[in-house]
């Protein structure tokens, strides 16, 4: 099962400031975007993306779980490390973080399909359907107008995902080459990520 990306033409991205942001992986500018319906989302920057011909790029859809409190019922956390780690490595690229959890939902019924998922043994996309919501309800526009405010429209795209391929492409951002980012696989998660796999065609086969 996938779903098209959608992707209004009209939405846009306003940055509201930067600052300097020193990491474990090297120093990146944190850029801070709102979009047309008020949310908030940023931009890691290291280097001069603008000025390289394919830049390495992450985008990554926020997961306050995985990414700060070190859930294991998914991989996103240690993609998260790892593309920074990769960007660090590469003195240059653009980590864009969406804030759009649980595939679009938000993060409170995020909590309510996992509750579905260990009541009655339902997968992340049966999960999220039983509570009305599409299996997937991201939308890639907005890091397309962030990417392009920034100055990269060509690129590399750290993902293992297709999807996210198609939802830039489709926002005019060319994707010249997809290369995986394999992290974070554990016992906890071996089911999510087959989902991922069967329902959403993200490919784990490659390193």
């Amino acid at each position: 099962m996938t779903s098209e990306p959608a992707n209004p033409p009209e939405l846009k991205a306003t940055e509201t400031g930067e600052a300097r942001l020193p990491t474990q992986w090297g120093e990146f500018r944190i850029h801070g975007f709102e979009d047309a319906h008020g949310s908030e989302h940023v931009a890691l920057v290291m280097g001069q993306p603008d000025a390289a011909p394919a830049p390495l790029v992450r985008v990554h859809s926020e997961c306050l779980t995985g990414d700060a409190l070190f859930s294991q019922r998914c991989d996103c956390g240690p993609q998260l490390e790892a593309a920074m780690k990769r960007i660090g490595e590469a003195g240059e690229g653009v980590l864009i973080y969406l804030r759009q959890e649980g595939r679009g939902i938000g993060l409170l019924n995020k909590i309510r399909a996992y509750g579905v998922q260990d009541r009655e043994g339902a997968d992340t996309v049966e999960a999220n359907e039983a509570l009305g919501f599409a299996p997937d309800a991201r939308d890639y526009g907005v890091a397309a107008a962030m990417l392009s405010t920034l100055g990269v429209e060509r690129l590399k795209l750290l993902t293992n995902n297709p999807q996210k391929v198609l939802g830039l492409e489709a926002a005019g951002i060319q994707v010249l080459e997809r290369l995986p980012i394999l992290a974070g696989r554990n016992p906890h998660n071996h089911a999510y990520l087959e989902t991922k796999a069967a329902k959403f065609g993200h490919r784990l086969d490659q390193d």
